[in-house]
């Protein structure tokens, strides 16, 4: 009987990003399938965003409970130290990095049932570290700014001086670029990058008008969808800005803002809006703004838009909002920032980091939407996950040590 490889994730927790939602996909696309993966987070809840996220209340954790991946907890979140605080970089973790005899006995027990270890991002390398853990560690990189994630880079220098990482993967080409530039051994770094479902993430002509209808938007009206957590990388001063000129020009629109953050209840995004000359009076804004916070159906915000926009000012590797947006059939423009340029080449346009600019291109987005959609379908099979999921299965058999063996045929049937 061949050996099932097991594979523990490490997570810093549990809050809605485009980096867990594809690390989600990977693992429920493995598991059960020649490996076993579990999930152990360091903290069960986290303050971010204005929004308090729970572990238990994330869909990411409900995806992988009922694909029969085991997730647990080392700090269950009722301790002050245990929460990240909003107010730091979306990278930073809590001052309390000292982790303590029984978290990492935790940790040196769910380490000795593995046969690899996969960080998601280079965060929960401290850990592995403090335990001296001596892998092999996979670590997924999903940022193209190493020297702006705190300690985290010297963590991650720590563990590869130390032998502890077997394998690198990047999303994109722009993070291998920028890892290899701070020093990280270019034989380490593997470049897989993002896919997603496309039996999901596809043109919807019903979700689309049910979608305008809830929002009372007109079938021809233009619709700009924003798709991202409240935080500074994001730029969402710069996509108001821009969302104001282009309401301006066009009076008929709308703006869809989902995620983390994005609710009446962030005063920091109703301050962004009052000074984008979108606020009416107090606590009230422009009725074409949208502001939805977390869903768990992208999918019908994609497809109810025009375009999907990114205005991102630095750290972006592969954004997943562009490409799921892009495969529901919104047209999508985007900052230049990471592998943004790759992705919208000849299926949609980049911007300058400028108001009027933002706003002239979703402009011509729309007028050229004819062409940007048939390029966008006849490029659909190079988003896909298949491809993503196979690299994975690869790698982490190979890191293992367990021989090589073809992937199941029901896995590539699976994540088409």
């Amino acid at each position: 009987m061949s050996h099932e490889i097991g594979v523990l994730s490490l997570y810093e927790g549990f809050f809605r990003g485009g980096a867990r939602i594809l690390h989600t996909d990977v693992l429920t696309g493995l598991h059960g399938r020649g490996q076993r993966h579990r999930v152990l987070s360091i903290h069960g809840q986290v303050y971010r965003e204005a929004t308090f996220q729970w572990m238990q209340d994330d869909p990411c954790y409900r995806k992988l409970v009922a694909a029969g991946v085991q997730v647990s907890a080392l700090r269950d979140g009722d301790a002050d130290n245990t929460v990240f605080d909003d107010t730091v970089s979306d990278n930073a973790v809590s001052d309390n990095t000292v982790f303590d005899d029984h978290e990492l006995s935790v940790v040196e027990y769910e380490s000795a049932m593995a046969d690899v270890m996969l960080t998601l991002k280079e965060q929960p390398l401290r850990l592995v570290n403090q335990a001296g853990l001596s892998g092999p560690v996979v670590t997924c990189l999903h940022r193209s700014d190493p020297q702006n994630q705190g300690p985290a880079l010297e963590q991650l220098r720590t563990a590869v001086a130390a032998g502890r990482i077997a394998a690198l993967i990047c999303c994109a080409e722009s993070a291998r670029t920028a890892y290899r530039d701070a020093g990280i051994p270019d034989g380490l770094l593997h470049v897989i990058p993002n896919g997603v479902d496309l039996r999901r993430f596809r043109p919807d002509p019903r979700a689309r008008a049910r979608m305008r209808r809830s929002f009372a938007i007109r079938a021809d009206a233009p619709v700009i969808a924003f798709a991202a957590r409240y935080d500074t990388m994001k730029n969402v001063p710069l996509f108001l800005a821009s969302a104001a000129k282009f309401l301006a020009a066009h009076p008929a629109a709308h703006v869809l803002m989902c995620g983390t953050g994005m609710t009446a209840g962030n005063p920091r995004l109703l301050d962004d809006l009052r000074d984008a000359g979108l606020a009416r009076t107090p606590g009230t804004h422009d009725p074409r703004i949208h502001l939805l916070g977390p869903r768990e159906d992208p999918q019908v915000l994609y497809a109810a838009a025009d375009v999907v926009a990114l205005t991102s000012a630095f750290g972006e590797a592969a954004p997943l909002c562009l490409i799921e947006g892009m495969m529901c059939g919104a047209i999508p423009v985007a900052t230049d920032v990471g592998d943004c340029a790759s992705i919208v080449d000849g299926r949609g346009l980049l911007a300058e980091p400028d108001a009027e600019a933002v706003a002239a291109a979703w402009a011509e987005a729309l007028a050229r939407r004819d062409e940007f959609t048939l390029a966008l379908l006849a490029t659909r099979a190079a988003f896909g996950r298949r491809r993503m999921i196979s690299r994975y299965a690869t790698l982490i058999r190979r890191t293992s040590g367990v021989g090589a063996r073809p992937l199941p045929i029901p896995l590539l049937e699976a994540v088409a």
